[in-house]
């Protein structure tokens, strides 16, 4: 990819993020929006804060179990504070995903290796993406939802594209020595000992399906705080395609295509856009209240990282015999 074209792409983002709320206001008006920011209670801040601690927990022993498995050591509890630190910067910054980038890099300088720090986050947020896609493509397959119709074609495509990665994966490390040999052989072996090792791979998916669960919860709380009635039954599957959207890169700290689809799933469920619009709209306050212990972490991480400066210089001063 050119300097132009990424130039271009990092713009796009937030731009389309922002795009997709200025027809949302168009479309519904400013009313739901500041309606899912004022029913926002104290309580719902507790549940979803309680909740963030126990997925926040989970995504650290993900993410160590990973990181372990590609030979990069990382105390757990150093993953948990970088984790929280990790999400209160998604949320605070566009694009969602410069936390990852940032612990990714803090953990690879922290252990003598940048690439297999960022690897092990790759791979860390990839094993919990397909986690999460086939809990969201079961749920969409068999609950009723409004993409319940097209997703027999859905799941028939996913089948066929997981079955070309994988013969992609066995084929291509194979080939004559070249670039893609080599990218392929490096992932297939990054993937053979950090997700599918087997003191891996039962961590790693225990831990993927309390983490979307967890989301979802946040977000079914944030629609029955915002006056919701409707069952846990019809809303769960509403929840699955409102954080299936939050995976598209088009957002400004996470707002954008959510609300685009909470809306329209909202809307093609019955229970109305601005409903739609002001549970999501709450689920994002709610989200970036339950990472706010990320900027405490982020700010003692610097503090504790500007006292070691002075100590370091120090000793560079002192003649050697």
């Amino acid at each position: 990819m050119s300097g132009g074209t990424q130039r271009a792409w990092a713009w796009g983002r937030p731009l389309g993020g922002v795009a997709i709320l200025g027809i949302l206001v168009w479309r519904v008006g400013t009313g739901p929006f500041l309606d899912g920011v004022r029913q926002v209670s104290v309580w719902a801040l507790l549940a979803a804060s309680s909740i963030t601690v126990l997925t926040t927990a989970c995504s650290a022993w993900r993410w160590r179990t990973v990181a372990r498995g590609l030979g990069v050591g990382l105390p757990l509890g150093t993953a948990f504070a970088a984790s929280y630190r990790s999400q209160f910067l998604n949320s605070a910054l566009p694009g969602g995903v410069l936390g990852d980038v940032h612990r990714g890099i803090r953990h690879g300088l922290d252990a003598g290796d940048v690439g297999r720090g960022l690897r092990a986050v790759a791979w860390e947020r990839t094993a919990g993406t397909v986690v999460f896609a086939v809990m969201a493509g079961a749920t969409l397959l068999f609950l009723d939802s409004p993409v319940r119709p097209a997703m027999g074609w859905v799941a028939a495509s996913a089948a066929v594209v997981a079955l070309g990665a994988a013969v992609a994966f066995r084929t291509l490390p194979l080939l004559r020595p070249s670039r893609v040999a080599r990218f392929a052989r490096a992932a297939r072996s990054d993937v053979r000992n950090g997700l599918l090792d087997p003191r891996a791979w039962p961590v790693v998916a225990i831990t993927s399906v309390v983490v979307a669960a967890g989301h979802a919860a946040v977000f079914l709380v944030a629609t029955w705080t915002t006056g919701s009635d409707a069952s846990l039954l019809r809303l769960w599957p509403l929840a699955m395609l409102v954080l299936l959207a939050m995976v598209v890169p088009l957002s400004v700290g996470g707002w954008g295509p959510r609300e685009g689809v909470a809306a329209w799933a909202f809307a093609a469920a019955g229970l109305g856009a601005a409903q739609g619009v002001a549970a999501a709209t709450a689920y994002g306050v709610m989200g970036l209240v339950a990472t706010l212990p990320g900027a405490l972490a982020l700010a003692l991480d610097r503090m504790r990282r500007a006292r070691r400066r002075p100590d370091a210089r120090r000793l560079a001063e002192v003649p050697v015999p």
